[in-house]
């Protein structure tokens, strides 16, 4: 079957998004299908992958992609974001997945016009297309909802955001469908090394782009804890919020504790996690993001390391509580230094083993065989038109 997948976020770019489609396009691959991937172009280059084609041909604009997608030949058509949930309009045979934050408030300005045929276009300036992105997003927002209403069929990448897509767009209701997310199998690998000195590791892995990850609340909560309990913590991303959370880590006095890493590669990744005794993400929830899933928590498991997560959105589905990890109720300082004192005091434990089987129920194979059951190949729906 040749698969085309439409994900605007791909690596070589880094975050959730990007790791989905990454594995969910080398499973799929795996198994003989002939896959193309359209995404955007990236500065760095296109990563390369067995038996699949990346066409980074993609321009944010629904009128200039809608070309290419009608150009191209496909038996089904997958949209990885639901700022492209609009290809069903062209392609009756195609799907898409939703992971929560591109339905709540779409970062894409896909209603933007197509330049290329507005004569002198290149004259306008930056400034002018800065200050109408507001508006195309806007637009692009009712796009989505009224795609997804349209679509053959949803799946979400957890019960939380199917719910919550329903709860915004009831005419999706009976095509909706969860296929969870999976984790890649080289975080089984890693082989836990314990600390030489007993001194806990705490470790957080994210984009330093949002607020609502509340970087800043942990290290209030550790500095509440320093200097009666030992701990180092490892911050791991990078993002525009990264040097106010490096200053906020210095004012508290955690500056000989806390390390800022930025963005690290695989190999990396994996020797920090085999360092790490608890990831700590207590993310929040607010009306334009939520924490869709949050693979991280899984690859953390996977690796043997348990999570301290809050207990909302898709993280309560990506923890099993008091066996790959703990919640708070609430992602504040209040709630959560309390968390971390009982964890390096050792009040509470957990086994690598327990963390390992729980992330071994999500795989990438299972979220391929969820989507399979909803492919369907352009013949057989031009032909039951036709009918």
């Amino acid at each position: 079957m040749h698969v085309a997948i439409l994900s605007p976020e791909f690596p070589p770019d880094i975050g959730g998004v990007e790791t989905y489609a990454f594995e969910f396009v080398k499973e799929l691959a795996s198994r003989g299908h002939r896959v193309t991937v359209f995404t955007v172009r990236h500065e760095r280059g296109e990563v390369s992958l067995p038996g699949v084609e990346i066409r980074p041909v993609l321009k944010l604009c629904r009128s200039a992609d809608a070309k290419t997608i009608a150009s191209t030949q496909a038996d089904t058509w997958h949209a990885l974001n639901a700022a492209y949930a609009w290809v069903g309009a062209i392609r009756p045979e195609s799907i898409v997945t939703v992971h929560g934050n591109d339905f709540l408030r779409p970062y894409y300005p896909i209603s933007q016009p197509d330049l290329s045929r507005v004569p002198l276009a290149w004259r306008w300036s930056s400034d002018v297309s800065r200050g109408l992105r507001p508006l195309w997003i806007a637009m692009t927002e009712g796009l989505v909802r009224r795609s997804l209403a349209r679509s053959r069929h949803v799946i979400a990448n957890s019960r939380y955001t199917e719910r919550v897509l329903l709860e915004r767009i009831p005419a999706c209701r009976g095509r909706t469908s969860v296929a969870f997310v999976g984790v890649a199998a080289h975080f089984f690998g890693v082989t836990r090394e314990e600390p030489t000195d007993g001194v806990p590791r705490l470790l957080t892995v994210c984009r330093l782009s949002e607020p609502r990850k509340n970087v800043d609340k942990v290290l209030q909560a550790l500095a509440t804890l320093n200097g009666k309990q030992r701990f180092r913590y490892t911050v791991v991303g990078d993002g525009p919020l990264r040097p106010e959370l490096e200053r906020l880590a210095r004012g508290l006095g955690l500056g000989e504790v806390v390390r800022f890493t930025g963005f690290v590669n695989q190999s990396e990744l994996l020797r920090i996690y085999a360092n790490s005794d608890l990831m700590v993400l207590a993310s929040s929830v607010s009306a334009a993001s939520h924490e869709g899933f949050g693979i991280v928590y899984l690859e953390a498991a996977a690796s043997g390391v348990p999570s301290l997560a809050a207990r909302l959105a898709g993280a309560a589905e990506a923890v099993a509580d008091g066996v790959s990890g703990m919640f708070v109720d609430a992602p504040t300082t209040e709630q959560l230094a309390p968390a971390l004192e009982r964890f390096l005091r050792g009040e509470i434990r957990f086994n690598s083993v327990d963390c390992r089987n729980f992330a071994a129920g999500f795989m990438w194979s299972g979220v391929v065989d969820h989507a399979l059951l909803y492919y369907q190949p352009s013949h057989r729906v031009h032909g039951a038109a036709l009918r």
